[in-house]
């Protein structure tokens, strides 16, 4: 039996590493405005932030048609595959997992296929498809792999540190003079993804109290952690986070830029940890 993981484009995994692993992304698109992009065929990571630099509206993301994900199916069976698991970020973040499963329901490729709510996102969302990937090259069945995935999706933790709040305040989620006051005082925002939702986890007055906080996150889950991941978009300083991590965690480490799906919400700036708990 061979089979193929799907995932979106919100997992922030880096490209290289899917095409190893045999992970299919699908994109979401991102506007500015009246032009639209696709995220990682048609705007890169790169130009996306140059792009955001330059707007003064924030970008919009909107899912992929079920029909995006369809020509993925049918790639994938032309290739070989005897049945697909989609790994999808959060239903409560997006409605990317609708258009999965449409595309699931009216598949004619006369092969499985299997949608699961990764109840995360960005690295999450990516270490979870890293782990069915590895489970499927070795000749996993679909059920065992399914088995994986929802055994792994209550064990994730991802948490970020937002280094400005201008993108929630272009987003209108914000307002103005809340958010000045916050430039002022160089407020941090913290966030968690908990059950398939992004939550406020505190605040800190620096930057580096809040890269700091999460060092702290790490070291409370020591002796915890099975896997690990770090995202950042576009961080001057992540080679220095990085160094940090690696003090207290002494395992494999996968690193992904935050692409347009994320970033869009997230800003410039934000450094943040995706990592898995023993069960």
């Amino acid at each position: 039996m061979t089979v193929r993981i799907v995932t979106d484009s919100s997992c922030d995994l880096p490209q290289e590493l899917a095409d190893q692993l045999l992970i299919s992304i699908v994109p979401l698109k991102v506007r500015f405005g009246d032009d639209e992009y696709v995220d990682r065929e048609t705007i890169t990571t790169d130009e996306f932030w140059k792009k955001c630099a330059a707007s003064a509206v924030l970008p919009e993301t909107a899912a992929p048609s079920p029909g995006n994900f369809d020509a993925e199916f049918q790639k994938l069976a032309a290739e070989g595959a005897t049945a697909i698991v989609v790994l999808n970020l959060s239903a409560d973040l997006s409605g990317t997992i609708q258009a999965a499963q449409v595309a699931a329901r009216d598949f004619a490729g006369g092969i499985p296929v299997r949608v699961v709510d990764s109840r995360t996102a960005t690295m999450g969302l990516g270490l979870i498809a890293i782990e069915c990937a590895k489970r499927a090259q070795v000749g996993a069945s679909l059920e065992d792999i399914l088995a994986l995935a929802e055994s792994l999706i209550p064990r994730m933790r991802v948490f970020g540190a937002l280094d400005t709040l201008d993108n929630l305040k272009k987003g209108g989620r914000i307002g103005g003079a809340k958010a000045m006051l916050a430039s002022a005082l160089s407020i941090k925002p913290l966030i968690e993804i908990t059950g398939g939702l992004v939550a406020e986890a505190g605040k800190q007055r620096t930057r580096s109290k809040a890269l700091a906080h999460l060092i702290g996150i790490l070291k409370e889950n020591s002796g915890k952690i099975e896997q690990l991941g770090i995202l950042h978009a576009q961080c001057a300083d992540i080679d220095s986070f990085v160094a940090m991590v690696k003090e207290v965690y002494s395992g494999e480490v996968f690193i992904g830029d935050i692409g347009a799906v994320i970033g869009t919400h997230a800003g410039q700036g934000t450094i943040g940890i995706a990592f898995r708990v023993k069960a």
